[in-house]
């Protein structure tokens, strides 16, 4: 059984969607560090203007070193509004939005207190509309202890995973010696950008999944890797 195991980030990009496809289970990881300003609060889409930033606006006071999964999000502003807005704006006129516009107003229209279980609503109603059928598990209800590699493999094994499929950035901090020592197997993802059809100029990478899906429709399952 392969394992991923990922942040429940905001409107991720493709190659997080790549490594569900490629996962029998995907893991939530809301029991570690949040991270002010990183892509669990926000996403980039792509307009008329370029590149657009949708950030989701937390409160942190006082709660620096706080757990991703306590985090609360800021529902005095506006944001909701705004962010649907500004899809709207931009996707209203891409071949496949009509398809979708249903999830995306059912996205903004519930409101959630914590960040972490709205971005895994937003990331499991996603994955639906890509035809991905992972299991998804929140880390912090399996009770598994440890820090960086050692939380990973802890993972690993509670799920029954016999295989960690990791990003490429995760050779930087990992110390895979330890899954060798664990009996776990260690991979790594060989996502590339696909290059797909896009609305307003050149081709633009790293953007939330949502711009795929709205371009490409059905075919995106079969960009991000899948049959």
């Amino acid at each position: 059984m392969i394992a991923a195991i990922h942040q429940p980030n905001y409107l991720p990009w493709s190659g997080y969607f790549h490594k569900m496809v490629k996962a029998d289970v995907f893991v939530f990881l809301d029991n570690v560090q949040f991270t002010k300003n990183s892509y669990q609060n926000r996403a980039k889409i792509k307009g008329l203007r370029g590149e657009q930033w949708l950030t989701v606006p937390v409160k942190t006071s006082g709660s620096f070193g706080e757990m991703t999964n306590r985090i609360k999000v800021d529902n005095s502003q506006n944001w909701r509004e705004k962010h649907l807005r500004t899809i709207r704006q931009n996707y209203s006129k891409a071949e496949f939005f009509g398809n979708y516009s249903g999830m995306v107003e059912k996205m903004y229209g519930e409101e959630t207190e914590l960040l972490a279980e709205m971005n895994e609503k937003i990331i499991v109603g996603l994955s639906k509309a890509l035809g991905i059928e992972t299991k998804f598990v929140r880390a912090s209800e399996l009770g598994a202890g440890g820090e960086s590699t050692d939380l990973l493999i802890g993972i690993c094994r509670k799920v029954g995973a016999d295989t960690y499929l990791s990003g490429k950035g995760g050779k930087k901090y990992m110390d895979e010696g330890k899954f060798e020592e664990a009996g776990i197997g260690l991979e790594y993802t060989d996502f590339t950008q696909p290059r797909y059809r896009q609305r307003y100029g050149d081709f633009v990478e790293n953007l939330s999944a949502i711009d795929l899906l709205f371009n490409e429709g059905e075919n995106a399952r079969k960009l991000l890797g899948g049959q």
